[in-house]
Formats: C-alpha cells, structure tokens, sequence
C-alpha cells in the first residue's frame, strides 16, 4: 500500500474529464487506475496514454477497482459525465468509500446536491466540487482583494458570460435529463465566484428564454440566455447575463465589481483596478492555464483526503449547496415572474446559508 497516494478513477472524459485526468497524473498525489467512458474508443486511446484501464461499463469501473484494492486505501472517483448517465454510480462508488471529486455543476438540481452531501456524510467520505477559476490568476487576485478590504463599501456586482459558439451535447436541451441549461451548466463558475466572496442574497429574480419560437417548445427546451438580479441587501445589488447563443460575442467570463471609491474589472486575462472617476490605478495580466487550475483543484482536494488532522474541504460539496440555491431561486422565479429566496429553498432541506462553508 502506497502511504500519501490516492488511487483513483475518471469516470467521463468530456473537456472537463480530459482535463481533470490530466491534472491527476501530473500530481504526485493520485494514481491514475481506470477512466470510463461511454464512447469506449475514447476511453481505451486515453487510457492507453495514461497507462491505465479503460472502460465502458461505469459499474465496472466502480467494482473492479474496489475489488482491487486493500482495505484502507485511500480512493477518490472523479466524475465529469453528466448526472443523468451516473448518478447511480456515484452512489455506488460513495458506499464503497470512494471520495468524490465532481465536476460542476453541484448537481442537477439543488435537491440531487444536497442528497449527495448527506450521503457523502453518511458514508463518511468527502465531497468536493470543480471550480477551476478560483484558481486562475485574476479571479484569485479579485477574491484576495475583497478579503483584504482593499475595496470599500461594495454596492455591485455585474459579470457577463458569453459562451458563443460553444457547441452543447444534446442532453444539455432536455430539462429531465440536465436539470437547465447555461445557469447551472456553464455559469455554475461565474456564481461560485460571486458567492466566494459576498453572501447567499436575499432574493434572486430572473428572465430565462431559449431560442425556440413557439412557446410551447420554450417549454420543452433548457435555456441559452438568461438576466438574473441578485438583492444582497438593501445597499448591495448584482445582476447576471449569461448566453450561449453563437451571435453574442466576444465569448468572455468578465466580472466587475464597483465601490465607493474603486472598480475592479475582471476576466480569465487580467484585472484592471479604477478609481471611482474611472480611471486606470492598476493592470494585472495573468495567463489562463485550465490544466493549471485543475491541478490547483485536485491537489486541494487530495490536501483534504490525507491530512493527518481533520481539515476542510475547498470547495466542498455543502459549501456549493449556496450556488444550488442561487441557481434553483433563478429557475423558480423564470416560472413565477416573482423574487425567490435562495434562504428559503436551503432552509426547507435543512441546511442554514450562514452554516455551509465548512466540508461536511
């Protein structure tokens, strides 16, 4: 048994997966043992350069690797597929102790979150969700910034997200199967960002439209565009839009957030720091690395698992409960027309928004 190694699997290899994987052989902390896929070509060419096994079969990829390894043994199954192909695999692979590393979104839905943190609790394993940009050079200066009280009396937040020309997987359209669309599949970054640094709001209040010209379709198909406004507080506003429609260019992750006497402008290349009248006092250029980032998620991760002490997770799976419930407050008022409450929707499941930045 190998002390300080956690053996591991990949299950999906999307963008995300291929990313995470790689991000786990370059550490010295995981050994790579099996991914899965279900396009089984893809999974044997990658597993054939990672020197692993590949599969096609995602309860085989559970079992055959518990059934291999000793009692004891740290284990960690990354997961990228979607929700809808794997959840019970997930389940499976948490009973048998496998710690859980799982690629945004938190799940499809705030309750698939939440049930997913109770039984991680249950089973006594961590889980932890991808959020690669708090490890991108400009968004960890932007959150260093705020913590450090270099910006004063924030009054809002504003961030634009185009995913132009970004081609989504047709599951990605189905309701059932992804839960919504861009919100909770390409945005889940953009508020894990937000709510890193500022609390849950008090009310979320959202437009959600798609494409589709005939009402009844709308209805029938996830969104690609989405205005969502977030009340902080009586002194603290912030507004979302978010887009994967191709004809919305640039595609940019840009976050800007203004104060009392200074403006922070943030996106995957740089921040740009201004006075209240608007005019530059700093630049910084930073150069974004996604496999870069990826290693800052699974190294945390793999921090947590082997600590001598107990220790929290970054970004745990109860920690993103609060972006759940942005998202599911964002869903609820596009289909009432009224201001929902993310407080509310935590405090039915019976999880406090002041009580989920700890690992469970």
């Amino acid at each position: 048994m190998s002390e300080g190694i956690i053996e591991t699997v990949v299950l999906g290899l999307n963008a995300d997966g291929q990313a995470l994987l790689e991000a786990a052989y370059l550490s010295d902390r995981f050994n790579v043992l099996a991914v899965a896929d279900k396009d089984i070509a893809l999974a044997e060419r990658l597993a054939g350069e990672y020197g692993c096994t590949g599969y096609d079969d995602y309860r085989q990829l559970i079992t055959a690797t518990d059934a291999h390894l000793e009692d004891g043994q740290e284990r960690c199954l990354i997961v990228a597929a979607g929700m809808y192909s794997c959840e019970e695999y997930v389940r499976l692979a948490m009973k048998k102790r496998f710690n859980v590393l799982k690629a945004s979104p938190a799940g499809r839905d705030f309750e698939e979150a939440a049930e997913l943190v109770r039984l991680a609790a249950e089973d006594g394993v961590h889980l932890a969700v991808v959020n690669p940009m708090r490890y991108a050079g400009s968004f960890s200066a932007l959150h260093d910034y705020i913590k450090d009280g270099r910006i004063e009396e924030v009054f809002l937040i504003s961030a634009f997200c185009s995913y132009a020309g970004v081609s989504r997987p047709g599951w990605q359209s189905d309701p059932k199967l992804a839960g919504g669309g861009v919100l909770v599949h390409y945005c889940f970054g953009m508020i894990d960002q937000i709510l890193w640094s500022f609390p849950v709001p008090q009310q979320v209040y959202s437009l959600n439209t798609n494409q589709a010209t005939d009402k009844q379709q709308r209805l029938s198909l996830t969104e690609d565009t989405a205005v969502v406004t977030m009340k902080f507080s009586d002194r603290l506003l912030g507004n979302l839009i978010v887009s994967s429609r191709s004809s919305v260019w640039p595609r940019e992750q840009s976050l800007t957030v203004c104060g009392k006497d200074r403006i922070l402008v943030v996106n995957d290349r740089g921040m740009t720091v201004r006075d209240g009248q608007g005019r530059i006092e700093e630049e910084f250029s930073y150069e974004y690395d996604r496999v870069g980032c990826m290693r800052g998620v699974v190294d945390d991760f793999a921090s947590g698992i082997l600590a001598s002490e107990e220790k929290d997770i970054g970004s745990s799976g109860r920690e993103n409960l609060k972006n759940m419930a942005v998202i599911e407050s964002a869903y609820l008022s596009g289909r009432t027309g009224m201001p929902e409450e993310p407080g509310r929707i935590m405090q039915r499941k019976k999880f406090e928004p002041d009580d989920v930045d700890g690992d469970v």
